[in-house]
């Protein structure tokens, strides 16, 4: 759990010092001043030395973003290629563009944060721009415990 944790604080640490909230299962919550997020990302086989994709729910002092799910995926998308977060045995249409794919809204927010909240797993599927299919599977213990961490600490000034 060490190795995701500290994965996790490097890739977040790109956009900004972060400040570690807390750190459950497969997830970890940041604060980073200005928003804050509750991350984690897929799992790849061992053998697999590319980064992962990587689910953030984020969260900002302002209120503009309330549990925004997004993605960065490992290879860029195929351009007008679907993406789909199956969370359980829900299925969600994301928005994609590049290397990103966010959730549609906020009742879409709600529903995938609900469901993630009931789920023990999740997996993603898209194409890449060469057409190959790909999958990622995230695992989603310690997701409640990181989303309300990260939603609390964006609720208080900072």
């Amino acid at each position: 759990m060490l190795a995701s944790v500290l994965a996790l604080a490097a890739i977040v640490a790109a956009a900004g010092p972060p400040r570690t909230i807390v750190a459950r299962g497969q997830w970890a919550a940041f604060d980073r001043g200005s928003q804050c997020e509750a991350v984690t990302r897929a799992l790849l086989p061992e053998d697999v030395r590319k980064p992962a994709t990587i689910l953030a729910i984020t969260y900002d002092r302002s209120g503009r973003r309330s549990g925004e799910l997004s993605f960065r995926f490992r290879r860029p998308l195929r351009e007008g290629s679907s993406v789909i977060l199956t969370v359980g045995d829900q299925p969600f249409d994301l928005v994609a563009r590049g290397q990103s794919a966010w959730s549609r809204g906020s009742a879409q927010e709600a529903a995938i944060i609900t469901a993630i909240r009931a789920s023990g797993g999740a997996h993603l599927s898209s194409r890449d721009q060469s057409g190959r299919r790909m999958t990622d599977r995230f695992l989603l213990d310690g997701a409640p415990t990181t989303i309300d961490a990260a939603a609390a600490a964006c609720s208080k000034p900072q």
